[in-house]
């Protein structure tokens, strides 16, 4: 059996092995694959039964061309890049990898609010930089310092990372409220639910962990933040399109919006004339919550069991 992986080097950048795939097949491993060149992914594919993709996209065009393919893995929990209904039309199983970094994604998502508390990064930058051996006080800080205790954290969509983040801030003191169309009662024990409305009201700090649906794009915007108190924190490492980029940035300008903690925006990698980048206090990261090697490796280790499911026919998180 013929596979191959066609962007495997942002799962795999060394620090892994291809052991496990080997094992069921010849494996040729690509690090990158060019997104909008669709020959290329085609003469990569060539005759290859399985396919792995992380975001190197595969078109009608592809499935077309690619008569041997029969399976394809995304290495990821989004499948956006996979013209779904053209994979079913030529009967190719598709499947992705759920739930493999939910405590990454809540751990990094408390990192961001961390961080807009204490700036450690800024602050260490200064300490090595020697502007606390030359100051003339005890200690100091260049921004304000944030205690969580006590405060209210509100999350949009309370599925298991939502909770997972809820948790921590939980943990950290912070009185926490969800929202979700499917309260349930592992959330119950973490969290108040209540209305959308609600949430914007009273929270001091919002993290979005919902799905991106037409119902949930653009949840973040200018008539949503007006709702929201004064100083407010916004935190997203879910998706970038839950965002207006510019209401926000107004916002983080106007001071409406005290900080945001971003890990994706709407377009990846980030455009240079985003407008995020040159909002006030607002820290983006390069959509790295998933990326820890241990949730690596478990997205490694469910990606060649899927495999193995598909090939004894009893096939697992398939999307087609």
């Amino acid at each position: 059996m013929r596979i191959v992986v066609l962007d495997g080097y942002t799962l795999n950048p060394g620090d892994l092995d291809w052991e496990g795939l080997k094992n069921l097949g010849e494996v040729t491993v690509y690090d990158r694959t060019s997104l909008s060149n669709e020959q290329e992914i085609i003469d990569r594919i060539g005759n290859a039964e399985v396919v792995f993709t992380n975001k190197t996209p595969l078109t009608k065009k592809v499935f077309d061309e690619c008569k041997s393919m029969n399976y394809v893995g995304v290495l990821a929990t989004g499948y956006n890049v996979v013209d779904v209904a053209a994979a079913k039309e030529y009967g190719i199983t598709v499947t992705n990898i759920p739930t493999y970094g939910t405590d990454a994604v809540g751990q990094f998502a408390i990192a961001l609010l961390l961080e807009i508390c204490h700036h450690i990064g800024h602050h260490n930058t200064a300490v090595h930089e020697g502007a606390w051996a030359k100051n003339p006080d005890w200690c100091f800080w260049d921004y304000p310092l944030i205690e969580l205790a006590g405060k209210t954290m509100g999350i949009i969509g309370f599925g298991r990372i939502g909770q997972s983040t809820g948790r921590i801030a939980k943990a950290l003191g912070m009185h926490v409220i969800a929202n979700d169309e499917y309260p349930n009662d592992s959330g119950r024990n973490i969290a108040d639910y209540v209305t959308r409305e609600e949430l914007f009201n009273r929270s001091d700090v919002i993290s979005v962990h919902c799905p991106l649906f037409p119902s949930t794009k653009g949840i973040i915007c200018k008539e949503n933040i007006h709702k929201m108190k004064d100083g407010v924190i916004i935190l997203n490492n879910s998706r970038g399109p839950l965002v207006v980029e510019h209401d926000l940035a107004d916002a983080l300008n106007s001071g409406k919006v005290y900080a945001a903690g971003l890990d994706v925006v709407s377009t990846e990698p980030i455009r240079n004339d985003n407008p995020l980048l040159k909002a006030r206090n607002c820290i983006i990261t390069p959509h790295i919550s998933w990326a820890p090697k241990e949730s690596r490796l478990r997205l490694m280790n469910i990606a060649v069991e899927n495999l193995k499911a598909f090939l004894d026919g009893t096939a697992v998180h398939v999307v087609s």
